[in-house]
């Protein structure tokens, strides 16, 4: 068996806000009824955080889980650990239908950091990015560029984002050239 590595080997960029290519990051797409007990609880147990309401996301490192959809979740854990987390989420949802699929090694996750960190994602996706429309806690699922992803907010000057491994180096690419000095324009300073 190879050893897996992470699609851009923690590439990074410094503009006028930091990009970096994250490393390997444990992922559980979960399909369900989210609004059922028993899903909550084995959720909580695997991710160590309460369930998210709609557009919303719970972190805490490497674990959380985000709202994808009325019946989906994207469940973080460490790399190492999915295979344990899946098998405790099958045996405690055991007799409930549900979907719940390790898509770790098919996604790629950026760190923006830095105060313009809000104009990059504004400058590539069609969501508000003002302070009084999205903040921190709150997952936007739409495009950047050309390209589906999903990006939170940990804090008031950082974005997560999650795209398909496929277009990794293309979504590098896209956050780089946002993300140029002297491209800064202002918006929420």
């Amino acid at each position: 068996m190879s050893d897996a590595v992470s699609p851009l080997n923690g590439a990074k960029y410094e503009g006028f806000v930091t990009v970096k290519a994250m490393g390997l990051q444990g992922m559980i797409t979960f399909r369900g009824d989210l609004s059922a007990a028993k899903v909550k609880k084995a959720v909580k147990t695997v991710a160590g955080t309460d369930m998210p309401g709609q557009r919303e996301c719970h972190m805490s490192g490497d674990t959380g889980v985000a709202w994808m959809s009325p019946d989906e979740l994207l469940i973080f854990v460490p790399y190492a650990d999915v295979d344990a987390k899946l098998d405790e989420l099958h045996k405690a949802l055991e007799g409930q239908h549900f979907l719940a699929v390790n898509v770790s090694d098919a996604r790629a996750m950026f760190h923006l950091e830095g105060n313009g960190a809000r104009e990059v994602i504004a400058k590539l996706s069609p969501v508000d990015m003002s302070p009084n429309a999205f903040g921190p806690g709150e997952i936007r699922r739409t495009r950047l560029a050309q390209i589906p992803a999903a990006f939170w907010m940990p804090d008031t000057t950082s974005v997560q984002i999650v795209c398909f491994r496929s277009v990794a180096e293309y979504g590098f690419n896209l956050l780089k050239t946002a993300a140029e000095p002297g491209s800064e324009v202002g918006m929420f300073a």
